[in-house]
């Protein structure tokens, strides 16, 4: 038989709970980078569109209320906004694809377009004119928004 070591104290003897802890904690960070990897892999998949074009979207009608609230509503500072409002427009049905042939997306997509076509038509020349365009702008985003927003 082994002879105990004398360092050692009475009735214990040396156990394995460090290398336990080791494999633990070894384990739980592989199964992290290993979930982290996984989820990357998975939005890698993801269509980024339609996400992008609501935001750029959204960013552009806050363009619009933050001229609206700092009395800068002249063509110049408001017709870009605008044009880059009609031109994402034209991207909606193809941002979202199973959409398409839903006849409410449409009339509202469609109701979109025409609300912008109107203001590039007409510009809004003043703060009150420019309130009535976010309003028409507005609507249109809410009954899209209303119907199909999760």
């Amino acid at each position: 038989m082994s002879t105990p070591d004398p360092a050692a104290p009475a009735g214990r003897r040396p156990g394995n709970a460090g290398r336990y802890l080791f494999l633990l904690i070894l384990g739980l960070v592989i199964g992290a980078v290993a979930t982290v990897m996984i989820l990357r892999a998975l939005n890698a998949r993801k269509d980024h569109f339609p996400e992008a074009l609501m935001e750029v979207h959204a960013w552009h009608m806050g363009q619009l209320k933050m001229a609206l609230e700092q009395n800068r509503c002249t063509p110049n500072d408001v017709l870009p906004h605008l044009q880059a409002l009609r031109t994402m427009g034209t991207d909606l049905e193809a941002a979202f694809p199973d959409l398409r042939d839903d006849e409410r997306f449409r009339t509202a997509a469609a109701g979109m377009r025409s609300a912008a076509d109107k203001a590039l038509n007409a510009p809004p020349m003043s703060c009150e004119s420019l309130a009535g365009t976010l309003k028409s702008l507005g609507d249109g985003c809410k009954t899209c928004h209303r119907d199909f927003k999760n």
